[in-house]
């Protein structure tokens, strides 16, 4: 029997993806969604001095907020077909990042997408939870709740 992930998080949560120097965003829990997406614009692609493929992007971490622009670098780790939210699918570039919340850190793959339209900047998807954490749909900003410990009896 599968022993369950200690962490439960709520379906929305405020994350830090350090790797890319970003100290806070807001990202959505969606266990619907496959793949984990990063709103991502100006993206582009160059080679370092060794040869290995990396992109280039901007990310504004905060909804409705562009006036602090994060310019961010990573390994390119490849491309995958993802299909969006209005059902088209698109290429996306895919890159390798630790997530890191108060009482976690893990790395995931997240794609690099527009999400101008969407309500949320990050969306995590059911790949990065899996094993690692339990969404409760009910609640929101569970991962900067202590935990309560239960009255011994």
């Amino acid at each position: 029997m599968r022993s369950q992930p200690e962490l439960t998080l709520g379906w929305r949560e405020w994350i830090a993806l350090p790797d890319l120097g970003v100290h806070r965003i807001k990202a959505k829990l969606d266990t619907g969604a496959r793949s984990s997406a990063l709103h991502a614009f100006d993206l582009e692609r160059t080679r370092d001095g060794s040869g290995e493929e990396r992109v280039r992007f901007t990310i504004y971490p905060y909804q409705r907020d562009s006036s602090r622009p994060v310019v961010a670098d990573a390994p390119l780790a490849g491309e995958r077909w993802v299909r969006n939210s209005g059902g088209e699918q698109e290429l996306r570039p895919v890159i390798i990042t630790h997530i890191q919340l108060p009482r976690a850190r893990w790395s995931i793959e997240l794609t690099l997408a527009r999400r101008d339209v969407m309500g949320f900047r990050m969306l995590l998807g059911r790949q990065a939870l899996r094993g690692r954490a339990l969404v409760d749909p009910g609640r929101s900003f569970l991962s900067r709740r202590k935990k309560r410990r239960r009255p011994k009896v």
